[in-house]
């Protein structure tokens, strides 16, 4: 018996929810014009991988992530493309799709899913970095609607 405590990994369903996660995201990414633009990689395996990964890492998973890749540095590997508040709505649309399928499928707990929710949307909003003339912000639209 292991007394190490359970990490949201874990208790998310650790490999197979995020697999699922990512791989519905993904699904999104490549049936919408805007976003697929962003990935020049043909196939987007690769990059389903990486997001998986550190998502994996991120909330208590394997460090398989930083062992291939080193430090995120999200904002860094994000500056090459220009993400505005419209491409931020239509990640976190398709993020919001493949979040509730996944969540279904795994049974997340509802607490979980709102906890990696609200971390998903922040991230969306760190990784803008293209100003829009409209001035919108899709916070409310994006707000967890349990």
């Amino acid at each position: 018996m292991s007394d190490a405590p359970v990490t949201p990994y874990q208790e998310m369903g650790g490999a197979p929810f995020f697999a699922t996660l990512v791989h519905r995201f993904y699904e999104g990414v490549a049936a919408d014009e805007v976003l697929r633009r962003m990935y020049p990689e043909d196939d987007l395996g690769p990059a389903e991988e990486r997001l998986r990964l550190f998502l994996e890492q991120y909330w208590g998973g394997p460090g398989t992530y930083s062992e291939l890749r080193g430090h995120p540095r999200l904002r860094m590997r994000h500056a090459p493309y220009r993400i505005d508040d419209a491409a931020r709505e239509r990640w976190l649309d398709s993020m919001r799709r493949a979040l509730d399928h996944a969540m279904a499928e795994h049974d997340l707990d509802p607490a979980r899913e709102q906890e990696l929710w609200h971390y998903l949307v922040g991230a969306a909003f760190a990784m803008t970095n293209t100003a829009t003339d409209e001035g919108t912000s899709g916070l409310l639209m994006h707000e967890n609607p349990r």
